[in-house]
Formats: structure tokens, C-alpha cells, sequence
């Protein structure tokens, strides 16, 4: 009797992938949520990006927002690519050409920006000494891994869809990535994606496992209370005027006279 093909049959799933692909993204995702829960709970105070602004404040003036407003296209972008499929953005009336155009060019322009201010960020911390002497050791991690993410996925794009033939992530890449969410895994969907992709890939499960433990904490406190804080009222400590007294002599504020 013949064997009765199974669905997955086609697509055989090797020891590596299962590791690369299901172990090592599920062991981030649990650092990553138990490490916020631990950094709340024991390192309240340190819940914040440790501004270095009174040391340095040209490079920052440019490179913080080019870099924060990078990101935030950056991280739009990808929710939409990676967390809605594509039958989704048709059903809405995009198609995929305008899709891949606009996420191409969008994502280009919010690539550049990200760099620069990156690039802005970490030469102003290596050159400038009071800052790169108190640079602490979850910042040495940080950067470099940031960087190391940024800089991959610009060059898996630039690679592929910008000067390359084209590839849509959509198809497996994001297949993979919505299936670890849903506790039902599909290694094999970003086995056969471009090695950029890959490695784009595992770094950014790196950098969040990394995440809880750096300076990235401070993106969950956003000053949503400032909208509603009352403005606080600042007066100026002026000394008060010598009182006159009934004889002509100045009394001190205090009230007491001087011995004739």
C-alpha cells in the first residue's frame, strides 16, 4: 500500500531550523518578558534612558530625533509587514504593488534617518570623553546589537528590493513571524528566505532579549501624565525692605533694634 502524503510532507524541517527558527525566538520572547518583570521589580529607578544631555548636546540636538523619528516609521512599518497579512492590505484596496512600492521607499527614507541619528548617537559617545567614560555595560551591548539590526535589514532591502530582483517577506518571513504568536510555528516558511533576512532575523530576536535589561526600557514610560501635570509656578526670592520705625531708623526684617 502507498503512504498517505501529509501536508507538511513537502517541506521537511532539518534540527537547525526548529532551533534557529522555534527555540531560540521563543527563549527571547520568554527573556524578554520576564526581564521587564524583573527589571520593574528591582530597578524602578533605573527605568529610564540615562540622558547625557548636560555633557553634549549638539550631536544630540540632531541625532535624537532623527533617530526616534526613524524609528517609530521603522517599527510602523513593520507591524504592517510582518503582523497583517497581505489579504488584509487588498481587502482595504491596496494592492501589493502599491504596497511594496510605498513600504520600499517609505521604509528607505525611514532607514536613512534611523542610521544617521544612530550614527550620530554612537560617534558623540565615542568621541566626546565624559560621555564614553560613563558609558555602562548594557550600553556597550545595546549599540552594537542595535546597529548590527538596523544595518542588516536596510541592507536585506537595499539588496533585494531596491537593486535586486525583488522578494516579498510577506509570503514567508512574516508567515513565520505571525506563527510564533499563535503558538503554531512555521519554520520552514523562513528556512528558504535570503540569508539577510535571516540574520536581520535573529538579531532583532537578540535585541529583545537584550531589551529588558538596557536602556530601550524607557520606551514603556511614555510622559502621557505631562498632558494633564499642572504647570508648576516659579518665584523669584527677593529680600524684603527694611521696615521704617516710629523714630526714623530702619527696623530689620526680623524686627529687632539695634543698642543705641
Amino acid at each position: 500500500m502507498n503512504a498517505i502524503p501529509t501536508p507538511l510532507a513537502a517541506a521537511s524541517t532539518s534540527g537547525a531550523d526548529l532551533l534557529l527558527w522555534v527555540a531560540i525566538p521563543y527563549i527571547c520572547l520568554a527573556v524578554f518578558v520576564v526581564g521587564h518583570v524583573w527589571r520593574y521589580r528591582q530597578d524602578q529607578f533605573g527605568w529610564t534612558s540615562h540622558t547625557s544631555q548636560l555633557l553634549e548636546h549638539r550631536w544630540l540636538r540632531w541625532g535624537s530625533p532623527l533617530f526616534h523619528l526613524g524609528a517609530f516609521m521603522v517599527i510602523g512599518g513593520h507591524v504592517v509587514g510582518l503582523a497583517v497579512p497581505a489579504s488584509w492590505t487588498e481587502a482595504a484596496g491596496i494592492s501589493e504593488h502599491a504596497y511594496h512600492t510605498t513600504a520600499v521607499w517609505a521604509g528607505s527614507v525611514a532607514g536613512v534617518a534611523m542610521v544617521t541619528g544612530l550614527g550620530m548617537l554612537c560617534a558623540r559617545r565615542l568621541l566626546t570623553r565624559r560621555i564614553r567614560l560613563g558609558t555602562d555595560r548594557s550600553d556597550k551591548l545595546l549599540f552594537p546589537l542595535l546597529s548590527a539590526t538596523v544595518l542588516l535589514g536596510i541592507t536585506a532591502t537595499a539588496a533585494h528590493n531596491v537593486f535586486g530582483p525583488g522578494y516579498d517577506y510577506r509570503t514567508t518571513v512574516s508567515v513565520w513571524f505571525r506563527g510564533l504568536f499563535v503558538l503554531q510555528p512555521q519554520p520552514e516558511a523562513i528556512a528558504g528566505a535570503p540569508l539577510l533576512f535571516q540574520l536581520h532575523a535573529l538579531s532583532a530576536c537578540l535585541l529583545f532579549a537584550a531589551w529588558p535589561f538596557t536602556r530601550l526600557v524607557h520606551v514603556w514610560s511614555a510622559p502621557i501624565g505631562y498632558l494633564a501635570r499642572p504647570y508648576l509656578v516659579y518665584r523669584q526670592r527677593t529680600t524684603p525692605a527694611a521696615a521704617p520705625t516710629a523714630g526714623g531708623r530702619p527696623r530689620s526684617s526680623s524686627g529687632s533694634r539695634r543698642a543705641a
